[in-house]
């Protein structure tokens, strides 16, 4: 029996414990740690004070968008992931970096998604779509809004369509499904999910462009921000979170294509629950305990992705003023 109470928690979004291998768990986080290292480096030389607070605003944006699922066909939703939209913005190392955040803290604090297959977690949602992103929208030779609005939803669309077959392919090399099955499957469903992660990203971009042109990275701006832009950016982060007991009941994508070929019930849960499901245990399952966890991960993610970025960058800060 669905209780009212159910109708108001997020879906689960990311890939559990229990259904991709040791061995490729490992090598993902591998993979997934030489990108940040990398990001790291080439950040630390390139970041500016001023860039520092639009980083921690828009990994807690993603974060709360990342809250709110929309319906599909077939009693499925899907969600934003937001590499392309952090890669338009930020460039694609301060971007890598954000989205580790993000993954990061879903998965340690809110129990969203596994620990051990956290780095394959974070190389389909959030590096595939970032490489994706900025390198087909800083690819347009045209300047003109259109087609700089088209190519963002293109990269949006295919960056859903990239993560979905990598973690196709991570089922099938595990051992979990059979490619026949797994890879039409993950790729039908996330065909239709891609075209809500476009829609949204055009649109998000297309207000950047006209409001504030200068932050969007990949066209060769620095963007910049101050406090007032810190105060603003959780504000709208906050609104949306208070939309996030309307998101869609229905599975996900990758839920409903687990439930479909079964293996769904071998997914493993953390070992352990701080903020389980998006809510707050002692407040219970309910709308409040939804919009109260998800205003402390807005926070949480936002500050630790601001200081992550004023760490990395004092050798460059300090290598300055000696000069």
């Amino acid at each position: 029996m669905l209780h009212f109470t159910s109708l108001l928690k997020p879906q689960a979004l990311h890939v559990p414990d229990g259904l991709i291998s040791l061995p490729i768990s490992v090598l993902f986080w591998a993979v997934s740690g030489i990108l940040i290292l990398i990001a790291s480096k080439r950040t630390q030389n390139e970041l500016g004070e001023r860039q520092i607070p639009l980083m921690g605003i828009m990994a807690a944006f993603i974060f709360a968008a990342q809250m709110i699922n929309f319906p599909i066909a077939g009693g499925t939703s899907g969600h934003l992931m937001g590499g392309v939209l952090a890669a338009i913005t930020l460039g694609p190392w301060g971007a890598i970096l954000v989205m580790t955040s993000v993954i990061a803290v879903q998965a340690l604090l809110f129990q969203d998604g596994g620990l051990l297959v956290m780095g394959a977690n974070m190389f389909n949602m959030g590096f595939l779509p970032v490489i994706i992103g900025y390198g087909l929208f800083r690819g347009v030779v045209s300047k003109r809004r259109g087609a700089q609005l088209t190519a963002a939803g293109i990269a949006a669309w295919l960056s859903v369509i990239a993560g979905a077959l990598a973690a196709s392919l991570q089922l099938w090399l595990s051992g979990t499904a059979l490619l026949t099955l797994v890879v039409p499957a993950m790729l039908g469903v996330h065909a239709l999910i891609g075209i809500g992660e476009a829609l949204i990203t055009i649109a998000a971009v297309g207000f950047i462009m006209k409001v504030r042109p200068y932050l969007i990275a990949a066209q060769g701006a620095q963007p910049k921000g101050g406090l007032g832009w810190v105060i603003g950016g959780l504000a709208i982060s906050a609104i949306v979170v208070l939309l996030a007991p309307l998101a869609s009941v229905n599975p996900d994508g990758f839920e409903r294509v687990a439930m479909n070929l079964g293996f769904l019930e071998r997914g493993r849960g953390a070992p352990y629950e701080i903020f389980p499901d998006y809510t707050i245990t002692i407040l219970g399952e309910n709308a409040l305990s939804i919009i109260l966890s998800g205003i402390i991960g807005t926070l949480v993610v936002a500050t630790i992705t601001i200081i992550y970025f004023r760490l990395i960058r004092r050798p460059v800060k300090a290598e300055t003023g000696n000069r």
